[in-house]
């Protein structure tokens, strides 16, 4: 290993310590897994076959409902992301951060790597939660293979994107809040802009008449562009195609990485 690697290492392994050291880290982790499994139960409870006359006129997505839940556990997310570094400002301990590591980008990077690992080992077995409670509620609902609607399973492609797909919708969520705290320093105001940013979008789109912009604004929101990697059903009716959609995503957080990284490289701590 080289003395470049080896101090990236101990900068992650600080990091990480920093970050679970923190009394409210492990309660949001769980909130993760626990919301995004509750809420798409609640969801799915209220759907049913009513809509559905045929598999082939179904309206009801089920992949995409028993993964509801990924919409309120990125709540969970983004108060995480943007603690990971607003927390050092408020306590003064950046400035013991910045004396041990000069390097602002690695300790930036360091924060995002260990950040993204911990909300994407969250984040799965909620997924994995949500679709095995789907395989259990959904039959219940007249979503049963007799009526030709197949159980939930990885094995199905579709459902198998869409699950990995929402797994790292969650981590794309929280290095855009990383980026817009680095950007911003303060909880209050990182937090109100993220969740702006994630849900106006959505406001907005509906309050728009004209379906050329309502189109529009759906390629570009990050939420709604990014929540296109769980359709499994009727994807011509999409903005925008599921992996191009995380695409959009990953742009937003990329961009919002970059302001925060020049701002923290170029500013005083």
């Amino acid at each position: 290993m080289t003395g470049r690697s080896a101090r990236a290492g101990t900068t992650a392994r600080a990091e990480w310590t920093k970050l679970r050291t923190v009394p409210s880290t492990g309660w949001l982790l769980l909130a993760v897994t626990v919301v995004t499994v509750a809420a798409g139960a609640l969801a799915m409870a209220g759907v049913d076959t009513s809509r559905c006359p045929a598999p082939t006129e179904c309206f009801e997505d089920t992949t995409r409902v028993s993964l509801w839940g990924i919409r309120m556990a990125q709540i969970a997310v983004v108060v995480l992301a943007v603690l990971a570094v607003t927390n050092e400002y408020g306590t003064g301990l950046i400035q013991i951060t910045l004396a041990a590591r000069p390097r602002r980008e690695v300790v930036l990077a360091a924060k995002a790597a260990v950040l993204t690992v911990v909300v994407l080992v969250a984040a799965v077995p909620g997924v994995l939660g949500s679709l095995l409670v789907g395989r259990i509620v959904l039959p219940g609902h007249g979503f049963t293979p007799a009526n030709g609607y197949p159980p939930l399973s990885l094995a199905d492609e579709p459902t198998l994107r869409a699950a990995t797909g929402s797994v790292l919708y969650l981590g794309l969520v929280a290095l855009l809040a990383l980026g817009i705290g680095t950007a911003v320093r303060d909880t209050a105001a990182a937090m109100v802009m993220v969740f702006a940013l994630l849900y106006s979008f959505p406001v907005i789109t509906q309050l728009v008449t004209d379906p050329r912009w309502q189109e529009r604004l759906g390629k570009v929101a990050p939420m709604t562009s990014g929540l296109a990697v769980q359709a499994t059903t009727a994807l011509e009716r999409q903005p925008i195609g599921p992996w191009a959609g995380l695409g959009v995503l990953a742009i937003w957080a990329a961009g919002a990485l970059l302001v925060g990284g020049l701002l923290f490289r170029f500013r005083d701590a």
